[in-house]
């Protein structure tokens, strides 16, 4: 038997909620047919936002969206996106598939989308190919409450208020699609145009987010930090960043051009892709330490603001519009990681998931009318008590590997925190294949009276469709209390969230 001793007499950092954010991009059906389909759709929808993926999103209580990109924010100008939909500007998403964005779905219409949603805001802005007078205007048009022509256009467009923008993220992958640029060169753009990223009197503070590096690129990051990090000042209480941005994919193939199929996958290419996707934390590791010279007191948050598998697209449809399926496979990377994000919670302060729909490793996928879940869905959902509750320290004992050779992995992985209510939220994933994990949680003082499970499990390959939407769902876990604690039975590859009071 594994146990799990939770230490719940002493609490670590807040699991900030922005851990468990979202990525829409316009990149296939994630934002077209996917969150938006317009007012005159038949598919029912609110002011051109689908009701059913809006639903659904709600439940997982989705804390932030990043927004218009990835690649597309640096080739993306946001006058584009305004004004009345017939007349605006049509352009060539050269990225994605080389199809024609309308530009239908503009700044008004993302507020719209993050205010039924309920959620933050996370605006990424176009170093690539835009000015600075550009980037400085939209936040003007977006923030500014007094009297500007821009205030005044805004208000014209049908907002007359400002919108509060939460983050801003001044480029995107600026070391590949977003410029090529060197660490350097985009250390000084950067100090050059965050300066015009104003926080304009009355405004909500705007958190600036850096584009950070790539995979383990070590060099970027200290580069960056190098020349664009400052201390908090008196009169600037955030310094030039406030965040430094990382993305990471878990290719189980091992290079773009062959990454593997979605669902046609053996017994060890899954173990690989769990092995790859836990590397997550020796890259958190690697970059938070270089971090942690500048910045020892973490006023800057490493933001994983894509991550996720990537696979060979679906068979048959646009290879430019990364279209995949999503299985009991990529619930347990979806598991694992967001237990590496809680556990390094007091530097990882954003992550979001790439991407909201029909987009890699999705949490929802649709199909004209249709609408389904994805096994990484039910993970958010089981995930999502975790959101703004206290780290609690849970180590493993006796578990285990599971797979073999450089592609073993832990038996069993786990995460744990304790809610304002005293709650305690325990989050554990079962990577073996064939094996199944008795497990006991043992606390420091805790003598539960209540307990309850809730449980995710199939056969690896095991994944949701238009036809079968209910393949994977989330089941009731039978959880006994010990005197000590609490006890289930976790089957193989599964994952399961335990609420104990």
């Amino acid at each position: 038997m594994a146990v799990i001793r939770i230490r719940e007499q002493a609490p670590g950092a807040r699991i900030a909620p922005e851990i468990y954010g979202h990525f829409s991009e316009h990149l296939g059906r994630c934002i077209y047919g996917g969150v938006y389909v317009g007012e005159g759709s038949d598919i029912p929808n609110v002011n051109g936002m689908r009701s059913d993926v809006v639903a659904a999103l709600k439940e997982l209580r989705v804390p932030v969206l990043r927004w218009p990109g990835g690649c597309f924010a640096d080739e993306y100008h946001w006058r584009d996106g305004i004004g009345p939909r017939a007349a605006r500007k049509k352009m060539v998403n050269t990225h994605w598939g080389g199809v024609t964005e309308d530009n239908s779905f503009g700044t008004h219409e993302y507020f719209e989308l993050c205010r039924q949603l309920g959620c933050k805001t996370y605006v990424n802005g176009n170093v690539g190919s835009g000015t600075v007078r550009e980037m400085s205007e939209w936040v003007e048009y977006m923030t500014f409450g007094g009297v500007s022509p821009l205030a005044a256009e805004r208000a014209a467009n049908g907002h007359a208020a400002p919108w509060r923008v939460d983050y801003f993220g001044v480029g995107n992958e600026s070391w590949g699609c977003g410029g090529n640029m060197t660490p350097e060169y985009y250390a000084n753009l950067y100090r050059r145009y965050q300066t015009y990223v104003r926080q304009y009197d009355g405004a909500a503070p705007i958190l600036k987010i850096a584009s950070g590096p790539n995979d383990d690129d070590a060099d970027w990051t200290e580069n960056v930090l190098k020349t664009c990090f400052r201390a908090p000042q008196p009169a600037q209480a955030h310094g030039f960043m406030d965040g430094l941005s990382l993305h990471y994919y878990t290719l189980p193939g091992g290079d773009w051009q062959h990454k593997g199929s979605a669902t046609g996958f053996t017994a060890a290419e899954y173990y690989t892709t769990l092995r790859k996707a836990l590397r997550m934390e020796e890259l958190i590791a690697l970059h938070g330490a270089i971090l942690d010279r500048y910045d020892p007191e973490k006023h800057i948050g490493l933001m994983v603001d894509e991550w996720g598998t990537w696979y060979d697209v679906e068979p048959g449809t646009n290879p430019g519009f990364l279209y995949q399926q999503n299985t009991m496979r990529d619930a347990l990377v979806a598991a694992a990681t967001l237990n590496i994000f809680n556990r390094h919670c007091d530097r990882v302060k954003m992550a979001c998931i790439a991407q909201m729909v029909n987009v890699l490793q999705a949490v929802v996928l649709t199909e004209g009318p249709k609408m389904v879940l994805t096994p990484t869905y039910h993970v958010f959902k089981m995930y999502r008590e975790h959101q703004g509750a206290a780290l609690l320290d849970a180590a493993v004992e006796g578990a285990g590997t599971a797979g073999e050779g450089a592609d073993a992995v832990p038996q069993l992985h786990v995460s744990a925190s304790r809610d304002a209510q005293g709650t305690v939220t325990v989050t554990a994933a079962n990577l073996s294949l064939t094996a199944p994990c008795e497990a006991e949680l043992r606390f420091d003082a805790l003598a539960p009276a209540k307990a309850a499970g809730t449980l995710l499990t199939g056969e690896a390959h095991a994944h949701n469709t238009f036809e079968a939407p209910d393949t994977v769902a989330e089941q009731p876990l039978p959880v006994t209390l010990t005197g000590a604690g609490a006890a289930f039975t976790l089957p193989p590859c599964a994952v399961a969230a335990v609420r104990i009071c």
